[in-house]
């Protein structure tokens, strides 16, 4: 570690460490001397020094923590077990780092791998995961098709998959919520197609964000003939229609606040009265809702009735996000691929396409904000822009969508505290503006401080150096 540190110019060391904390805490101290950066120690609880699955958790874990787009990486994969050098270089493969190794002898060796490498972490198991699965499982019938289809592998998908399975046999509302993609209306027509109201082959969907305003209730409850103007026949609603079924009102929270009230109701009483209507209708359905609002955050911002919302909140799904699924993007990577295939296989100029293997690390390396959505159509992308048998990592970044900022990520939005550095912040926000300021003024500082606010030429050019050329020059920097 001492040959790594002397060897490079680095601005942060972390290390990984099962020793006594206080051995340790004594190296770090000694290593700190021998350099300017800084030394941070992270203990890692593993069960031997040979288990993979808990040397991989330190390791992801750690990783996921550090500002990557930041710092370059560097991985040493001298100290530890031979599993742990193992455990190194399968992590390059997702996060984009240089390999070194050293010794007294040899001193710093920067290596390389002559070949991809592919792989994604399916972590194991834990005994109590593995009860509540068989808990779950214990006094369903047979898996339908429907689940079938939901691709996964790890157990978080396991046991929310089974969750649906019984919240299926009790009729009862459902509340799935979930990021944009991650397969809400799929879990809604397989807790559908499982339930005792199956007599329908589907349920009746509305989509409450595409819905305009002043029809709502009209889709919802349907109308009279001249309820109002342009109303020149009767029209049965959508819940009228989902009598004896299901009822999928998908993105709910882009209901009109009006339109709740009059569903509320319609659930309580199980009757509604169409607009311009003077006798209640009787409909008896169960009503299945999705969303990818916090329910409750627009409970409390006044924009969702509360009452509504507990009267669908019974059995609530939270479906994750695929970047948070362990060991599922591969099987959709190959999923989508298969159907791109099967899909062209007629096209005379089509010929089967396969991913090389720093085609899919890409893929593995992508944060996938869309989800599967964005998944499928990233992989469809990939296979049209490769003109060869193999698709190339060149052709998968061409394809991938540049996300820049995240709201989570936002200036005001970052979470105090773990690392949260204020000046950081303003510099990034300085750095933004100055930029805009020399792209639309590239020949003219005068101008360009104009624009900012700057008193003159000379004021700007400080703000430069300090706020765009020092924080480049740390980012050429090693961590």
């Amino acid at each position: 570690i001492a040959n790594a540190v002397d060897g490079m110019d680095f601005e942060q060391v972390h290390l990984l460490f099962n020793y006594p904390k206080k051995e340790c805490s004594a190296f770090a101290d000694w290593l700190r001397k021998r350099s300017s950066a800084s030394v941070a120690i992270h203990e890692a609880k593993l069960r031997s020094p040979t288990n993979y699955n808990d040397i991989y958790l330190a390791v992801t874990k750690l990783l996921e923590s550090l500002d990557r787009r930041k710092y370059g990486l560097v991985f040493h994969t001298s100290p530890g077990t031979p599993v742990m050098s193992v455990i190194w270089i399968l992590a390059r493969s997702k996060y984009s780092a240089e390999l070194i190794e050293s010794s007294p002898e040899s001193g710093l060796i920067p290596f390389e791998i002559p070949f991809d490498i592919s792989s994604e972490f399916i972590p194991a198991q834990s005994a109590g995961d593995v009860r509540d699965l068989e808990g779950l499982i214990a006094g369903l019938p047979p898996q339908s098709a429907e689940f079938d289809k939901i691709i996964h592998r790890c157990a978080a998908m396991k046991k929310l998959i089974n969750q649906a399975r019984r919240l299926a046999l009790f009729d009862v509302p459902v509340l799935i919520q979930g990021e944009s993609g991650t397969g809400k209306e799929l879990f809604a027509h397989a807790i559908h197609r499982e339930s005792q109201r199956n007599q329908q082959p589907e349920p009746v969907c509305v989509n409450c964000g595409a819905i305009p305003t002043d029809l709502a209730d009209s889709m919802l409850f349907g109308h009279e003939k001249g309820a109002f103007t342009g109303a020149i026949e009767k029209r049965v609603g959508l819940l009228e229609k989902a009598n004896n079924g299901t009822l999928f009102l998908d993105e709910v929270g882009e209901l009109p606040l009006d339109s709740q009230v009059r569903l509320l109701r319609a659930l309580h009483e199980k009757e509604f009265y169409r607009v311009g209507g003077t006798e209640p209708i009787e409909s008896d359905f169960r009503v299945i809702a999705a969303t990818n609002r916090d329910l409750l955050q627009e409970v409390v911002e006044n924009r969702f009735r509360e009452d509504l919302f507990h009267r669908i909140a019974v059995g609530v799904l939270q479906l994750p996000p695929i970047r948070e699924r362990k060991g599922d993007v591969n099987l959709l990577v190959d999923d989508a691929l298969k159907t791109v295939n099967e899909n062209c296989e007629s096209l005379q100029a089509w010929r089967t396409k396969k991913l090389s293997a720093a085609g899919r690390n890409l893929l593995l390396q992508h944060p996938w904000y869309g989800n599967v959505r964005e998944l499928r159509n990233t992989v469809a992308r990939a296979a049209i822009w490769s003109l060869e048998p193999t698709i190339r990592v060149e052709d998968v970044r061409n394809s991938l969508f540049k996300y820049t900022k995240r709201r989570e990520d936002s200036i005001l939005g970052r979470p105090l505290g773990n690392g949260f550095d204020l000046n950081s912040v303003i510099s990034e926000v300085a750095q933004h503006y100055l930029e805009r300021a020399i792209e639309q003024s590239p020949a003219n500082k005068k101008a360009a401080a104009k624009l900012v606010g700057a008193n003159n030429a000379t004021t700007f050019t400080n703000w430069v150096e300090k706020h765009i050329n020092k924080v480049e020059k740390k980012r050429n920097r090693k961590a």
